[in-house]
């Protein structure tokens, strides 16, 4: 399967881990920069800084693997102990390795109905 595959996870902060998670939110930042087929990587913080939403987009399937694979050796246990995982939607069809890791994380996953993209546009040149 070839096609981007997107993600948005509502976290709340583990009370008095605000600053602990700021700190792992840049390393994670910083890290994801340097992987290829990261297309968009971003969090958002409600007001109160409780609740986060994270929005990520990969090119394919196998990006995302690698992704999660790298997530889980140098953040996984240290971003387990400062958030719990509310929702975690998945859109587009994850291939089977990803939706297997994935399905750990309580995924829903919601296929492309319709519609388009302008990042996909200029990544094929169009």
């Amino acid at each position: 399967m070839d096609e981007q595959i997107t993600w948005h996870v509502e976290l709340v902060v583990q009370s008095g881990q605000w600053d602990a998670f700021a700190a792992l939110t840049h390393a994670m930042v910083q890290s994801t920069q340097h992987e290829s087929g990261v297309l968009l990587y971003e969090r958002f913080i409600s007001e109160d800084r409780h609740v986060v939403h994270v929005v990520e987009r990969y090119v394919d399937s196998p990006a995302a693997v690698t992704h999660l694979q790298a997530f889980a050796t140098m953040y996984g246990a240290q971003f387990a102990s400062v958030v719990e995982r509310q929702r975690f939607t998945v859109f587009g069809t994850p291939s089977p390795a990803l939706k297997q890791l994935l399905d750990q994380f309580g995924a829903v996953y919601c296929p492309r109905l319709g519609g388009f993209s302008r990042v996909a546009e200029q990544r094929d040149g169009r």
